[in-house]
Formats: structure tokens, C-alpha cells, sequence
């Protein structure tokens, strides 16, 4: 598999993400759906957002790993949170993250009205190999 990184400027290396990403030669796709911080038995989390933002991110890379992909490979990242401010506040979790596993995802964010129960954060991601 061919990545290729497209920015036009360098604003967003700032804010963890790229502008666009081409994917050439790619074995598989994997698809997940939003994962938030839901623990083993199907509760949502009552946390604040640090710890459900932290959850997530445990989440979404359980289902990475045992799909046999890597976080690396993530080429989109999707973000939904009920508050914009509080994620930010604690954006440091997620670019730690990014860092860590050298992704480079294009990505949207999106505040919206409301999540399932009673969650805050929710990422949706494509990976390929």
C-alpha cells in the first residue's frame, strides 16, 4: 500500500491532521463505526470528557487491533463531540495519540447536539493495509 500526504499549506500539522491523503495499492479497507467510550459491558461512560476522550481512543484501537490493521494506517478520522470547548481542552490526549502512532488522517470535526446517552466524544475512522 502507497500513502500519500496532500497539503498545501502547513497551518494544520498544528491540529493533527492533513488535508487530504491518496491511497494506492491498498490490500484491504476497514471501515469502523463510531467508537466512544462504551465500556466491555455496553455502559456508557459518565465521565467527563478527558476520561471518555481517553476511552474512545482505547476503543477504537481494540477494533483496529483485533481487525489485524494498524493505527498508523488510519487515512480518516472522523470527530463528533457534544462540546467543541471541552474536547479542546483536553486535544492534548488526542495529539499525543497521533504522535505516537505517526498517523496522518484526513479528518472533519463536528460539535453536534447530542450523542447516545450520555457521551461526549465519538471517533470514526477508515484504516487501510
Amino acid at each position: 500500500m502507497d500513502k500519500r500526504i496532500i497539503n498545501p499549506w502547513k497551518w494544520q500539522d498544528e491540529r493533527s491532521y492533513a488535508q487530504a491523503i491518496e491511497v494506492k495499492r491498498a490490500e484491504s479497507t476497514l471501515y469502523c463505526s463510531g467508537q466512544t467510550a462504551v465500556n466491555a459491558d455496553g455502559q456508557s461512560s459518565t465521565g467527563d470528557m478527558r476520561d471518555q476522550l481517553t476511552e474512545a481512543i482505547q476503543n477504537l484501537e481494540q477494533v483496529i487491533d483485533e481487525a489485524g490493521f494498524e493505527c498508523k494506517n488510519i487515512v480518516r478520522l472522523n470527530v463528533f463531540t457534544t462540546s467543541s470547548d471541552e474536547l479542546f481542552s483536553c486535544f492534548d490526549i488526542f495529539q499525543d495519540w497521533v504522535t505516537k502512532h505517526d498517523i496522518k488522517q484526513a479528518s472533519t470535526l463536528l460539535e453536534v447536539k447530542g450523542l447516545f446517552e450520555t457521551l461526549k466524544v465519538e471517533l470514526e475512522a477508515t484504516v487501510v493495509k
